[in-house]
């Protein structure tokens, strides 16, 4: 078990039974932004919620029509995600950095909340991504802003791409969640040797997180934690 998932594990509980109602990050300023980039009506499109955690995209997908396959690194993850949506998605443990089971030319979306940065090269996870893709079929992921990584960087060397180790506390424990940091350049230019780019994102949060909780809220108006990219399979998707 590698250190990800032995996390994500640990945090399944809180994934489960917290965080849909009380982390603001997800709720007021992470989903809303790329819940916009989506379409409102996906009925016949097939979706893949590529680390779904818990299922909070899984069960929005559903109910805007979508026919869903959900993954996740995390065998307690895809547990909860199961227990949020039943038979109406396909729930699999897999890890991102390896090849993923599914045809060429499956999916009309790949949706990613918050994962990317827990995966060390994005090229071979890119590479699959574009084959699983169809022709035409989009992208969309949000990851860790590289001006919010660069505060719990070891070495300040911005350029580097550098494996981090935080602290999460989480029902009165510590629990660590390690990923990797990236420059903003390496984000973009991995994107583009397999996508073309159509939107980069740097959300902000909304007004109901405002009334919740207005400190925070004017931090994150100033400076961004999060990033979304959407993106778009070049060509065919199989060259």
């Amino acid at each position: 078990m590698n250190r990800v998932q032995k996390a994500y594990d640990e945090l399944s509980y809180d994934y489960e039974h917290r965080v849909d109602k009380h982390a603001l990050y997800n709720i007021d300023y992470e989903r809303p932004a790329m819940m916009n980039l989506l379409p409102q009506d996906l009925k016949g499109k097939m979706i893949l919620d590529a680390g779904c955690a818990a299922g909070w995209y899984t069960e929005q997908f559903i109910k805007l029509g979508a026919g869903v396959t959900a993954i996740d690194l995390s065998s307690e993850m895809v547990a909860a995600t199961k227990r949020r949506v039943g038979d109406q998605a396909e729930v699999l443990c897999l890890d991102l950095a390896d090849k993923l089971p599914f045809k060429d030319n499956t999916f009309d979306f790949i949706v990613s909340s918050l994962v990317l940065h827990y995966v060390k090269d994005w090229g071979p996870t890119f590479q699959e991504f574009k084959r699983i893709l169809k022709p035409d079929g989009i992208l969309l992921f949000s990851v860790h802003h590289p001006f919010m990584d660069i505060n719990m960087s070891q070495n300040q060397d911005y350029f580097s791409t550098e494996f981090i180790v935080d602290q999460w506390k989480r029902q009165g424990k510590f629990i660590e969640v390690t990923f990797y940091r990236r420059p903003l350049h390496l984000i973009l230019n991995e994107t583009l040797a397999h996508f073309s780019l159509e939107k980069l994102i740097e959300p902000q949060p909304t007004k109901e997180f405002e009334k919740k909780n207005p400190e925070t809220y004017e931090k994150l108006m100033k400076n961004p934690h999060f990033m979304i990219i959407k993106a778009r399979v070049l060509g065919t998707g199989l060259e």
